[in-house]
């Protein structure tokens, strides 16, 4: 089945995720449905467990759907094995997470390098694509710094060069700024606008923060297992 047409890049159709503590059933999201066209950049916002960041690790294959189509780039995730689906993760998902998630004994760059060692580059292949996002993301000179000595708008600048680092069709990031500064929490949105606007990047955000989603070209609102355009009130 191949739903994809025109430039939708992502459709979730139908989407229902319960899960299961003990005897409790615990359904965050239901018949949720939702197109994202290639080359948008979407914020994703709504109170805390809403369901957001369920939403989130569905879309990118780190998780599968109790009910529903995910279907992401042409491929129906719901319906591929667990072997299958972390390659396809790995050819077409960059995360971005809240709280950088780097290799505290790693420099930069082996950080950013970390996402390429399972593909067939070569070594020195990997260290022309390492200084590449290092480049876009204005952190090449820091590339031999450990995350230590680097403030934490420059960590999570090595953190979106990690998830742009194999040119991935899709980037996914978690509250990207919810633990920076407005000043260095408004460079990674500016950072993120470029990718989006002069690279051509797909990005889907998930933000508490007004300020944030504002940057996006679409926001949506998740409450109750289901998205709106309206804020919840």
């Amino acid at each position: 089945m191949n739903n994809q047409s025109d430039n939708t890049l992502v459709i979730v159709e139908g989407v229902a995720k319960v899960f299961h503590r003990g005897a409790e059933d615990i359904q965050v999201l239901a018949d949720l449905h939702l197109k994202v066209p290639a080359g948008e950049f979407l914020a994703l916002m709504g109170p805390s467990g809403s369901g957001k960041t369920t939403l989130l690790n569905l879309i990118g294959g780190l998780d599968r759907p109790s009910e529903g189509v995910v279907e992401v780039a042409g491929e129906r995730l719901d319906q591929l094995s667990d072997r299958r689906l972390a390659a396809w993760r790995a050819r077409h998902i960059g995360f971005v997470f809240q709280l950088y998630n780097l290799m505290p004994m790693l420099t930069a760059e082996r950080n950013v390098e970390l996402s390429l060692l399972l593909t067939h580059l070569s070594k020195a292949e990997r260290k022309k694509h390492v200084d590449a996002a290092l480049a876009v993301v204005g952190l090449l000179p820091r590339a031999r710094h450990y995350p230590r000595t680097l403030s934490g708008g420059e960590q999570q600048r090595v953190g979106i060069a990690r998830g742009i680092v194999t040119d991935p069709t899709l980037l996914l990031c978690d509250e990207p700024t919810g633990d920076l500064d407005r000043k260095a929490g408004d460079g990674i949105l500016d950072l993120l606008q470029a990718l989006n606007r002069e690279h051509g990047k797909t990005i889907i955000m998930v933000t508490h923060d007004p300020h944030a989603s504002a940057r996006a070209s679409r926001t949506l609102h998740l409450d109750k297992g289901q998205l709106s355009d309206e804020a919840v009130k």
